[in-house]
Parts: structure tokens; C-alpha cells; sequence
């Protein structure tokens, strides 16, 4: 492919941003991939900036290409595929750059999709067209760098170096504090309601390319198609694209500000923001205020009906509830644990009919991802309760499918069960889930059979 820098150790793909000059300006009349627009000297003499130039740069695109290629994702209104994108790039990028240094390029619709949210009600996501996720991803890397570090230490989503975890490490540290009453505020379809005037002025007051500014509120009015619709936005930041986290922390940072301003200790998370105080009464005076500021000032809607004022034992944030004992702890939040079990329900239904190693693979996947998240908790009797509840799961399932009395003796014995007990668990008439629970079964099928298939244990990675 020619490109032998060792740079950058992404998979180099024959794009048509990837076969440009190294660093030297590339010519026009030679090459045709710029235009004398394209070559004008920075949108504002005075600041000197000139972010399209950034965004365009060909490291910074294969940088975003790479990110984007590695997310995989669905195609968008266009039905292009990351492969299909990638051979649309090769003919047509030269123009499509010339279109965003002038400052014409238009972006495609983004197309909706609904996903049901675990508490009822579904979450609207928005997926852009590839090639709209790539420009997404390349503005996002150079806005990132500069606006990252002027927001709230308070604010944990979506930002490099910053997690879920810290949020709610940080949220513990206030509860041992004494500020063991939380003000939790839930904002009503905060990525929908975002009023794109508000948002636009705060991103000029960090922007001086008016092309990029353009390209930003281009995003924002893109439209949705739904049912093969287009219906025009004027509100609120699609959820899907690369962009969107950043803006929607941007629009919440005077937030962060004011809450900084008055000296309130809190913890954010995207649109998820709990604020610690030490009583029931400083706390509900705190609640009118913030929905007051965020109503008038931002023109952002606070659901009523899932905010509230109470003990920090008594709310979730982010999956956790932190205990009100002496020693506060990291609990799984009820809601957590009922999503857990009933997801755990359908990856091992008995009537999936699918044999036990074909089971465990997509079982272990999601273990995997769940524990990598919640092992934060400290409460270990419960995940090992959990690990033991997945077991014998997976022993009804393999109860119910040895079907019969004389193939379960078989199998028992199989198993190195003795011909008396084997005989006994066999011809018993107790249900699938008591019989999971059998001796004779816990025997035949111990846990490290579990082991041996693949099966993680949740017990494993729990924060100390």
C-alpha cells in the first residue's frame, strides 16, 4: 500500500486521505485533491485558528478511520457498510474534502432506532451514515484535546482517563463524609431536549472556524429518518454519534460550574448527576435551585417523578448504591441485580435446546463484561451467591436435557456417581430446579465442570 511509517500501527487501508503527502502541501494541479479554497489561510486571522485543516489531516483521519472501523456499528441512511464505505472513500474523498475546508459538505440524516430501556420506556439512539461517524470521530479528536481540560473534576462520563468507577468511588468518599443525603436528578430525555441555540452559543465561545461551527449545526439539524421518513431536528444531539458525548458535556459544564460556584460536592456522569449534603432539608433546597437553573438557564426538563431527595442507601448511580453504615460500601443497586438474573434467565433457558458448551459462550461473554463492571462492588457474599445461582441454572438445564430416568443413570454414573445414588437421583420426581440442587447432581456436575467448559466466575475480580 506504500505507506511504510511506522508511526502509526493501525490497519492501513488504501483510502484516499491515506495516500497523501507526508507532511509536505500537497498540489493541487498535480494531484487534484485540494482546491484554492481549500489552501486559504486560517477562518480567523486573529486567534489564528483553523480547525477544518486539523480535522482533515491525514493522520488525524486515520486515527478516526481506525476507531471507527474497530466499533464496528450499523450502516446509516445511506445502507453503506464499513467495507462499502471504505470503497466509497477511494473515488470520492478528494471532493468530500474539498467540501469540508469550504465549508459546503452536508451531512446525511442519521436513522432512528429504539431500544427498550430496562425500567420500561425505550431509548432513542440515532445511527449516522459511517462516513458521518468518521468526520464525527475527527472533529471529536481535535475538540477533545482543548476542551477536556476546562471541564468540572466533578464530570466523569465520556472523558479520557475518567470512569463510571471513579464517579462512584468519589460518591463513597462523600457519603463517609457525613454527606450521606443525595440529591438525585434525573433530567427527562436529556439528549432529545438539548436546545440547539444554547448549545451552539457555547460552542462559538470555543470555536472560532466558522466552518467547523457550521459543520457542528449541520450535525445537530441533520434530520432523523424513521420508517423512511426524514423528519427535520431542531432540538436535542442524536445518541450514536462520536460527537454527541462531547457536546452533551459541553452544554452541562455551566451546570458543573454552578454547582462548583456554591460550593456543592457532586458527582456527573453525562445527564446522571447526584449532589451529596449533609441533610433532608439542605438537600431539597438544593434540589429547587439546580432544577431552577437547569430549566431556566439551560431549558432543560428535570423528570420529577424519578428525582428525589433521600439517603444515599436508598438511590442508585450507575448500577451501585452506597451503603449509610459507618463504613459506607459499594452496593449492586436492586435494579442492577434484576436486570443481571433475568438476562442470566434468557441465556439459560431450558427450552434454548442447544448443548452446554454452545451455551457457555455467549453466557461467558456477557459474565465477562458484567464483572469487569460490577466486581467494583464490595459486597462478595452476594456475587458469590450469584456465581452459585448460575450453576445451578446450568444444572437444571443439563438435568433437563439428560430427558429420561434411565439415561439421567447413565449419565450419573457416567460421572462417577455410585449405582445406588445414581439409581436414587434418577428415578426422583422432584422438579428441574430442586433436582439442580440434588446432591447426587452437585456431585456429577461440580463446579469446577463448570470450570473446565469456560464458565467465569463472578467471585474473581471483585474490588477489594
Amino acid at each position: 500500500m506504500g505507506d511504510r511509517r511506522p508511526k502509526i500501527q493501525y490497519e492501513q487501508l488504501p483510502l484516499a486521505f491515506m495516500t497523501e503527502g507526508r507532511g509536505e502541501t500537497p498540489e493541487a494541479d498535480r494531484e487534484g485533491t485540494e482546491s484554492p479554497t481549500a489552501k486559504r489561510g486560517p477562518e480567523n486571522p486573529v486567534t489564528g485558528e483553523s480547525l477544518m485543516e486539523e480535522v482533515c489531516e491525514r493522520e488525524n483521519l486515520e486515527q478516526a478511520w481506525h476507531r471507527v472501523r474497530s466499533n464496528q456499528g450499523s450502516p446509516g441512511v445511506d445502507g453503506r457498510t464499513i467495507d462499502e464505505t471504505r470503497d466509497y472513500l477511494r473515488e470520492h474523498w478528494p471532493t468530500i474534502r474539498e467540501q469540508l475546508l469550504n465549508g459546503t459538505y452536508e451531512p446525511l440524516p442519521v436513522r432512528r432506532v429504539e431500544i427498550a430501556k430496562p425500567d420500561g420506556g425505550v431509548r432513542k439512539l440515532g445511527i449516522p451514515a459511517v462516513l458521518d461517524r468518521l468526520i464525527q470521530q475527527a472533529i471529536l479528536q481535535v475538540l477533545q484535546g482543548r476542551w477536556d481540560p476546562t471541564f468540572s473534576e466533578h464530570s466523569y462520563g465520556f472523558r479520557p482517563g475518567r470512569s463510571a468507577h471513579q464517579a462512584v468511588a468519589q460518591a463513597q468518599l462523600y457519603v463517609a463524609e457525613g454527606y450521606e443525603w443525595v440529591v438525585d436528578i434525573d433530567l427527562e430525555k436529556f439528549f432529545d431536549r438539548v436546545n440547539h441555540d444554547i448549545l451552539m452559543a457555547r460552542v462559538a465561545g470555543r470555536i472560532s472556524d466558522k466552518r467547523l461551527l457550521r459543520l457542528i449545526r449541520a450535525y445537530l439539524n441533520a434530520g432523523v429518518m424513521e420508517n423512511g421518513l426524514v423528519s427535520p431536528t431542531d432540538e436535542g444531539v442524536p445518541q450514536g454519534g462520536p460527537l454527541s458525548p462531547l457536546l452533551s458535556n459541553l452544554m452541562l459544564d455551566e451546570f458543573d460550574r454552578e454547582l462548583t460556584r456554591r460550593g456543592l460536592r457532586f458527582c456527573r456522569y453525562a445527564d446522571d448527576c447526584n449532589i451529596y449534603v449533609r441533610s433532608r432539608r439542605s438537600g431539597e433546597r438544593v434540589m429547587a435551585s439546580a432544577c431552577r437553573f437547569l430549566t431556566t438557564r439551560l431549558q432543560l426538563k428535570v423528570n420529577e417523578s424519578k428525582s428525589a431527595v433521600a439517603r444515599s442507601g436508598e438511590r442508585k448511580f450507575l448500577g451501585f448504591t452506597i451503603s449509610n453504615d459507618a463504613e459506607p460500601t459499594r452496593q449492586i443497586a436492586a435494579k442492577a441485580l434484576q436486570k443481571f438474573q433475568d438476562r442470566i434467565r434468557e441465556l439459560t433457558s431450558r427450552t434454548l435446546g442447544v448443548s452446554v458448551p454452545q451455551l457457555i459462550t455467549p453466557l461467558a461473554r456477557y459474565l465477562i463484561g458484567w464483572r469487569s463492571y460490577f466486581g467494583f462492588c464490595q459486597t462478595p457474599i452476594v456475587v458469590r451467591n450469584l456465581d452459585a445461582w448460575i450453576r445451578r441454572r446450568l444444572r437444571m438445564y443439563i438435568w433437563r436435557q439428560w430427558k429420561n430416568g434411565p439415561n439421567r443413570y447413565a449419565q450419573l454414573r457416567r460421572l462417577g456417581v455410585s449405582h445406588f445414588h445414581a439409581a436414587v437421583a434418577a428415578g426422583a420426581r422432584s422438579g428441574y430446579w430442586r433436582m439442580a440442587r440434588h446432591v447426587s447432581v452437585q456431585q456429577a456436575l461440580p463446579n469446577a465442570y463448570f470450570d473446565a467448559l469456560g464458565l467465569p466466575r463472578l467471585a474473581d475480580s471483585l474490588t477489594a
